[in-house]
């Protein structure tokens, strides 16, 4: 008989079996490890258990009953269990802290003050009650420390008996994965618990210190947060690079060139080095006497380097880099990244007699892959692509994130087999493209690289004053290896020049000590560009890279700070609003540490230090809480009163008649009467595009569905009733001057003649994309 060794990380052969009962009635066997000598339990009857007798504290009670979070996981999971157990779902927390006071008891060790929200107490109350009729209680939560955080609080609010709780994890929503998990249930680890507890408390003494003093000095419904505050400032502070930036010109000079045996064929290459030096172009004036030189030189090609370039595929998605690549492929933000990929966890309907997990579990920062799902992508790709396509060996991808866990999971197809065409029908269109997107990227990272053939060419000119030397490089695929399957996005702040490098396309017949004929010179004026604003994707990476949050928080940080007025999503980019600006620079004055890069990443590692029993979190609280508290008041003190009234928007109350102003919600920017509480009229804001409407000439603003998906409307609605699924352009239609929209991510479409355009000819340059 064997059963699954926790040291020895795999199955063994039982030695010593012992056949008994647990305390909740079950048959069990327990031993030891033949090989470590570790203690091992499995459950189930065996023919050892015939005649033993099952104890009676428990008799009364009789089935099995899990726990999770969701009804959508509640149904996937009940499907593959069947009969003999009962599923139910918490609806995420049971219990948090007080919203109405501070919550903590910080003279009694940090002890946080826990209660059952009213709208969970129904939920609470039939918890409780199946936890009393039956033998066996799962707590099937998430696998991670917020999961194990909700398992503790099920057993707290619903009095579950720890004797009769079991905790079982798994990564995926398959039969396999959840007998596995049922197979080897654990108790519940208070180590992840107390670090998602650390987490709980440390934010909430941050935001209930600091948030009032905002509210009192600055505006009301303010906060500020541990991790919301940093992101804050790295946007203000890119802002602030942006405006003291000042641009720097300079010049480049490319040459086109024919070789002597073509007749058609040219190619260009690029000025690098004049008298073996690098270019200093700073000016036309420097410029143009270079060029009446270079007219005049004799061209030789004086060096062909040809080789071989192998592009290797990216790992896996983990939470942040899925969270990037959706948004520069899709246009997802990352809050509606993670919403599409929990309904593809949780499971989904794809004819397979009812619902399904489509993807491991979607909160993770590791790139490990289960060699089980190895194994099928190689035998997927051999069979579908060939085995060309197949490295010799499995490709293994070791963590690169500060604390990533190897017993957490990539996030990938929890099946390969189930390609996504197989599943198009089933899924709607968001959710389909997010699936494509992770299996594509799943079954690329186990393919063989792809390589180039490359091309570099340098052409040698003698001037009468000087001796030019210009270089061109090609590429061309040679083997497309994982490149059939799928291909990263660009990175949205690249510059254009970086990626043209590569792609000059070079004649076949050029020859070392080969003559050119110039063609043309081509003088470009630039200047010097500023750094991009950041957009969702690339501010995750920051985020990331400054170890800053983990996988959970990203999203949450990004909406909030949207919600709360400080930060305004342009064109996809981050803009911070004049109250952002304000509270940050009241933050870098007064709250230093709190807003210091290093400072909170130090404390993520800290909580890292409690998931794995290496501190104690009452310590960390105390740690950080004492000169914090000192902060506070001095703050509290020197901070001076920079209250402003709510900003008026030009327009009277239609109900009333007194001024409407912009205010700010839970939910963020809103109009509201002035007279309020007097008078209670309430606008959405409606964000304007700078478009006029075809139909009446009024402002089009961008609307969201009640679903929150985004279309464009007149401000005039309802006398006016034009809409646009898609974005209109301030430019004009070339042809007729109707209105253009953007069509996808290169053209632009008219709405009165359908004739398109491409974006960069009508918009100058291509709108962002990330």
């Amino acid at each position: 008989m064997e059963a699954y060794c926790m040291k020895c990380k795999t199955k063994r052969e039982i030695q010593n079996p012992q056949a008994t009962f647990n305390t909740a009635g079950a048959a069990v066997t327990r031993g030891t490890c033949s090989v470590c000598g570790t203690t091992l339990y499995r459950i189930g009857m065996t023919e050892a258990h015939a005649g033993l007798t099952k104890p009676e504290k428990y008799a009364h009670r009789s089935g099995k009953l899990v726990i999770v979070e969701s009804p959508a996981k509640a149904k996937t999971v009940g499907r593959f269990l069947g009969k003999g157990y009962t599923v139910r779902a918490s609806v995420g927390h049971v219990r948090d802290l007080l919203r109405s006071q501070l919550s903590v008891d910080i003279e009694n060790g940090y002890k946080p003050k826990y209660r059952v929200p009213n709208e969970k107490k129904e939920v609470v109350k039939e918890l409780k009650q199946l936890a009393k009729e039956h033998a066996e209680i799962y707590l099937a939560t998430d696998p991670d420390r917020e999961g194990e955080a909700i398992s503790w609080h099920l057993m707290e609010a619903a009095a579950i008996d720890p004797k009769l709780a079991r905790r079982v994890v798994f990564h995926e929503i398959t039969e396999h994965a959840i007998n596995e998990a049922f197979a080897h249930p654990r108790e519940i680890n208070m180590d992840l618990v107390n670090a998602q507890q650390a987490r709980r408390v440390l934010d909430r003494l941050v935001g209930y210190s600091i948030s009032p003093i905002l509210w009192e000095k600055v505006r009301s419904r303010l906060s500020a947060g541990r991790v919301q505050s940093v992101a804050l400032r790295l946007i203000v502070e890119r802002e602030a690079e942006i405006e003291a930036f000042v641009p720097v010109e300079y010049w480049t000079i490319a040459g086109e060139f024919r070789p002597e045996s073509e007749k058609k064929a040219t190619f260009t290459a690029k000025l690098v080095k004049i008298d073996d030096q690098d270019p200093e172009l700073g000016s036309e004036e420097v410029v143009r006497p270079l060029l009446v030189d270079m007219e005049q030189a004799a061209y030789t090609i004086t060096r062909i380097k040809r080789g071989e370039r192998r592009r290797k595929p990216s790992p896996p998605f983990i939470t942040s880099t899925l969270q990037q690549e959706a948004s520069r492929k899709l246009g997802f933000t990352a809050k509606r990244t993670m919403a599409l990929a929990q309904g593809l966890y949780e499971g989904q309907d794809v004819g397979e007699g009812g619902t399904t997990g489509l993807i491991t579990y979607m909160r993770t920062d590791s790139t490990n892959i289960a060699e089980v799902a190895r194994d099928e992508a190689r035998r997927y790709i051999a069979e579908r692509y060939g085995a060309d396509f197949l490295p010799e060996k499995p490709v293994e991808y070791t963590k690169k994130v500060a604390g990533a866990q190897e017993a957490h999971e990539a996030i990938r197809p929890t099946s390969v087999f189930r390609d996504p065409e197989k599943v198009r029908p089933y899924l709607e269109p968001a959710m389909f493209k997010l699936y494509q997107l992770i299996w594509q990227r799943f079954v690329a990272c186990q393919m063989e690289a792809a390589v180039y053939d490359t091309l570099s060419v340098e052409v040698t000119g003698n001037g009468s004053a000087h001796t030019y030397l210009l270089r061109a490089a090609g590429s061309s695929v040679k083997f497309p290896g994982y490149l059939v399957v799928y291909e990263e996005a660009c990175n949205e702040d690249k510059k254009p020049e970086e990626e043209d490098e590569m792609n000059v396309r070079i004649p076949a017949s050029i020859a070392e000590g080969q003559k050119q004929e110039l063609i043309r010179l081509i003088p470009e004026q630039h200047f010097t560009q500023p750094p991009p604003r950041y957009s969702e994707a690339s501010l995750v990476a920051a985020l990331e890279e400054y170890g800053i949050g983990r996988p959970s928080t990203y999203a949450p940080t990004l909406s909030t700070i949207q919600q709360r007025g400080y930060v305004e999503r342009v064109d996809r980019r981050l803009v911070p609003t004049e109250t952002g600006i304000l509270v940050n620079d009241l933050m870098v004055k007064y709250f230093p540490e709190i807003v210091d890069l290093q400072f909170t990443a130090r404390m993520e590692e800290d909580l890292d230090r409690i998931a794995s029993g290496k501190a104690n979190w009452v310590r960390v609280l105390d740690s950080f809480y004492k000169p914090f508290a000192e902060t506070v008041r001095r703050a509290q003190a020197e901070m001076p009163v920079s209250k402003s009234g709510p900003e008026p928007i030009g327009r009277a109350c239609p109900d009333c008649g007194k001024e409407l102003v912009v205010r700010y919600g839970r939910y963020g920017k809103f109009i509201a009467c002035s007279g309020f509480p007097e008078c209670r009229h309430t606008e959405p804001w409606l964000e304007k595009i700078g478009v006029l409407c075809p139909k009446d000439g009024g402002e089009i603003v961008e609307r969201k569905t009640r679903k929150g998906r985004v279309f464009y409307g007149c401000n005039n609605y309802p006398a006016c009733d034009f809409t646009s699924w898609k974005r209109p352009l301030p430019t004009p239609c070339p042809k007729c001057q109707g209105l253009l929209v953007i069509a996808n991510k290169r053209e632009a479409q008219c709405t009165a003649c359908e004739e398109t355009f491409l974006l960069e000819q009508v918009v100058g340059e291509t709108l962002p994309e990330g």
